[in-house]
């Protein structure tokens, strides 16, 4: 199992691109993936979980991967909000 906490530093937040774009590629990997926030943990293959967390700018959120390519999927997800979800910003 990985786990790591990040910040979401994009401008609107997990809205809805950004949020697709998460479950997109957390899609890719065979793993479990996991998203937490507030004593709240919701798939992170689901849009909608991932959307019900509502986390705005500066929120911090954990990442949790368990399975054969957990290593490649924590990083690839934490890249992808490290790059503002690629939204520039």
């Amino acid at each position: 199992m990985q786990y790591k906490e990040v910040e979401i530093i994009n401008r609107l937040g997990l809205h809805a691109r950004a949020s697709a774009k998460f479950t997109k590629l957390a899609n890719q990997f065979q793993s479990e993936v996991w998203l937490m926030r507030n004593n709240r943990r919701v798939n992170a293959k689901s849009i909608m979980g991932v959307m019900t967390l509502a986390a705005r700018k500066n929120t911090m959120v954990g990442i949790e991967t368990i399975g054969v390519d957990e290593i490649e999927a924590m990083t690839a997800l934490v890249a992808l909000v490290e790059d503002y979800f690629g939204e520039g910003e």
